[in-house]
């Protein structure tokens, strides 16, 4: 017993995500047992809960439906692949993704750095029905659609990705680009 809860101090000392430190902690006392959006299971078609958490990321915070001036539409596959792989927004732009799975199987689009994801998806492997539920995840299940509303505040180049075991394995990933508006003003002669 001791060996198996040193095991999991260990595995929750390598994670600086909140969400996932709970999921790990109330897993291990037994406690996970409700609907929420575990890997694998069926209760990831769940509409996400109304309240939102906003928790700053380095990629940005969870957006208000309100603030929506585009709506991306991302295509998944059994492919393992995102159509398209490349998305562009502004600085600041507060955008509604949304995910069809166009699969048979379960995919889900998850927000992040390359970094994170990576992370992540290490825990997944080892941990295939960890339960989570963030606002930059969406979970869908076969011929389903998910969305995610989400405000880039921070330039730069983020990832998105399914981290289902296997399927970022296989390269079922994306890029965002978070573009700054150019410094360059109207040139003086």
């Amino acid at each position: 017993m001791v060996a198996i809860e040193h095991k999991l101090f260990e595995r929750i000392a390598m994670t600086s995500n909140t969400g996932t430190l709970m999921a790990l902690v109330l897993a291990a006392a037994g406690l996970a047992t409700g609907p929420a959006a575990a890997h694998g299971d069926k209760a990831h078609g769940q509409a996400k809960s109304t309240a939102v958490k906003k928790e700053q990321k380095d990629w940005g915070v969870a957006g208000d439906a309100k603030a929506v001036k585009r709506t991306i539409n991302i295509t998944m596959s059994d492919a393992m692949r995102f159509t398209p792989e490349l998305v562009q927004v502004q600085l600041g732009e507060t955008v509604k993704f949304v995910v069809n799975n166009g699969g048979q199987v379960m995919h889900e689009f998850v927000i992040g750095t390359r970094a994170e994801n990576d992370q992540h998806a290490a825990l997944m492997v080892k941990f295939p029905n960890m339960q989570h539920d963030e606002p930059y995840m969406a979970h869908v299940a076969p011929g389903k659609t998910g969305d995610i509303t989400w405000t880039f505040n921070r330039a730069g180049d983020f990832d998105f990705a399914c981290l289902i075991a296997g399927h970022y394995q296989a390269g079922m990933v994306g890029k965002i680009q978070v573009l700054a508006p150019s410094k360059e003003g109207p040139h003086k002669h």
